[in-house]
């Protein structure tokens, strides 16, 4: 039995191996116990009433009951932190998106061989600690934002360039943000930690419901207005120039701030590519990432807009940027999209004056 000071670990999942690597994992980390495991959903319900787990992992095939309509049901009577583990395959990466915009904070992809039970065990424990620290109430709920109209009495500025970083609850504050962009906006280029084939199923769901194109990446693509791209998983994605344009770099490489793809890389390349002409964003997620690229940004003379802590399911990341002195504005998640289109208009001021709190500890 987990000591009472640990987080509280219960691992859903039909295959004993898994539950065995994930058990064993989480047992070796010192502020980290698992209190039990439990095959399918039917289980898992009983050990939660007796066990009190702090986080959940949770396969999302199973007998009995998949991990989303439980997820669903769970979400309704006894909202916790879930942290989605899935299979690579493309039914199951629709799946886990599913469980993403019905409240879980995070997904992990399920051991399939040596490497993968590798990167697994090197991810978990951070994501565990993030996710015992989230805000999980009302998650997935929300009904999504109408798209807002172009700033009064100004046009969008077409050479202008968004670029958004975000990590866990990243997935649906980019939903949400997205959401609210009308047709007539700059080129976004968008990095959400996210493992790799999850970003393609995530920008074509994207691309059904907002009123701006989204895909994912690739390299070679041309920065347009009206289109956001998002980084494939498990690359970096960085903007080139091209002539009076701009393109997109496509690579791989080491981990940076133990991700690929990394904010930082893409913050980095904007503000080289792009200087002043570029408006960076950091959403919701834990770690460091882009703290440094969005300074580097804001030294090249960008406008830089941050997640506040109480819009957040994890405020590390931004809480990182503006210690760092790389935030002009501190904004709920739902008017981020407002002053961004300002900040690309025509009517815009070069340097937008609006304070920024000091972060909480």
């Amino acid at each position: 039995m987990a000591d009472a000071r640990k987080i509280r670990v219960l691992v859903v999942d039909d295959s004993a191996i898994v539950r065995k690597i994930l058990s064993e994992t989480l047992a070796s980390e010192a502020d980290i116990g698992v209190v039990g495991t439990a095959p399918d959903p039917i289980v898992a319900l009983d050990k939660i009433q007796r066990l009190k787990p702090d986080v959940l992992t949770l396969d999302i095939e199973m007998p009995r009951m998949d991990g989303v309509t439980f997820l669903k049901q769970l979400m309704q009577t006894q909202p916790m932190p879930v942290i989605l583990i899935s299979f690579l395959a493309q039914s199951s990466v629709e799946i886990a998106l599913e469980g993403l915009r019905h409240g879980a904070l995070d997904v992990l992809a399920k051991p399939s061989g040596p490497y993968s039970v590798g990167e697994l065990r090197d991810s978990v424990s951070s994501r565990i600690r993030a996710a015992a620290r989230a805000k999980v109430k009302g998650l997935g709920s929300a009904v999504p934002p109408a798209a807002l109209p172009k700033p009064a009495g100004s046009r969008i500025n077409g050479d202008r360039l968004i670029a958004v970083g975000a990590s866990t609850g990243g997935t649906e504050a980019i939903a949400r943000l997205l959401a609210q962009m009308p047709s007539e906006v700059p080129p976004i280029l968008i990095t959400q930690h996210i493992p790799p084939m999850f970003s393609r199923t995530f920008a074509e769901r994207l691309n059904k419901t907002c009123h701006i194109n989204v895909r994912e990446a690739a390299d070679g693509d041309a920065v347009l207005p009206g289109l956001a791209l998002i980084a494939p998983g498990g690359y970096h994605m960085l903007l080139e120039r091209a002539g009076q344009g701009f393109r997109i770099k496509i690579k791989d490489g080491p981990l940076v701030c133990y991700q690929r793809p990394s904010v930082d890389v893409l913050f980095t390349s904007v503000a080289a590519a792009a200087g002043d002409r570029a408006v960076g964003v950091i959403l919701t997620g834990m770690g460091n990432d882009g703290a440094q690229g969005m300074k580097r940004m804001q030294q090249m003379g960008c406008h830089n807009i941050a997640q506040d802590e109480a819009s957040c399911v994890i405020f590390g990341m931004p809480r990182e940027a503006i210690r760092a002195g790389a935030v002009d504005q501190v904004l709920p998640l739902d008017r981020i999209a407002p002053a961004l289109l300002n900040a690309c208009s025509s009517a815009a001021t070069e340097h937008l004056s609006t304070a920024v709190p000091h972060p909480t500890s």
